[in-house]
């Protein structure tokens, strides 16, 4: 058998509940480790080194308040990929994924805004403005708790796949908006200085922590993810369990 088709079947086994069920059981407490010792690697570092010249010790926000952000567009992303499995491949745990997600990524999301907030109040003068950066962190905070409420609203677990992933592709337009919002239009949030064409400008003393920091959010939200969705297959099998009682229950009591 190709590597390709071995790729595959693989992935096309975890599309039986059971099997990613055991999965999780595996790679999750080793993923929680490595998640906590980068973590602790990350704090470290990033309250060891000294406090910049011009934003004092306040920078050390951004050791936070910058992966969060990565975080919330990173978490969507993956519910849209989520929605187009649901709507194109029909795969069986793409629901779980995006229905899991959401609340992690409106999670990092409000992390984001607070941590922007107090920041920016040393920094700008404000805790908050109506700048394009912002608002459209905002907006896709608002579009998390609306999915979750969506979600708990329908009864239907079929139709509300179909209609999150509907609406989670249509505001995915807001991912790019806020990516280069900076970019295309006069705001008072700092561009890019990480992740750019020409390398980054932040200074190594600052960007090491940085990174560490990213990678250990990075991890600690494919933790929460993995056992959110192990949460929701056995919720789900729950439902399905007490479906079966209520109408066995209905049936013995129409035969009394």
């Amino acid at each position: 058998m190709s590597e390709p088709s071995l790729a595959i079947r693989k992935f096309s086994d975890l599309a039986n509940p059971t099997r990613f069920l055991a999965l999780v059981a595996m790679i999750w407490p080793w993923l929680a480790g490595l998640t906590l010792c980068l973590f602790a690697a990350g704090l470290y570092l990033s309250f060891t080194t000294t406090g910049d010249y011009q934003q004092g010790e306040t920078v050390r926000i951004m050791y936070v308040h910058v992966p969060a952000a990565w975080l919330s567009m990173m978490c969507y992303s993956v519910m849209a990929l989520s929605a187009l499995g649901t709507l194109v491949w029909r795969h069986p745990l793409a629901d779980v994924s995006a229905k899991a997600a959401a609340p992690i990524g409106a999670c990092f999301t409000l992390v984001a805004l607070i941590t922007g907030s107090l920041w920016g109040k040393p920094m700008w003068g404000t805790w908050w403005v109506w700048d394009a950066r912002l608002t459209s962190v905002f907006v896709l905070f608002l579009m998390y708790l609306g999915l979750i409420a969506l979600g708990r609203a329908m009864d239907d677990p079929t139709r509300a796949a179909k209609v999150s992933a509907v609406l989670i592709l249509v505001g995915f337009v807001n991912i790019p908006i806020i990516k280069f919002s900076v970019e295309w239009w006069n705001t008072l949030h700092q561009p890019a200085s990480v992740i750019r064409m020409d390398g980054p400008t932040i200074d190594p003393e600052f960007l090491w922590p940085l990174i560490v920091m990213a990678v250990a959010f990075t991890l600690l939200f494919f933790t929460l993810h993995i056992l959110a969705m192990r949460n929701e297959i056995l919720r789900r099998r729950i439902a399905v369990l007490r479906r079966h009682a209520a109408r066995a229950a209905g049936r013995t009591g129409g035969a009394a």
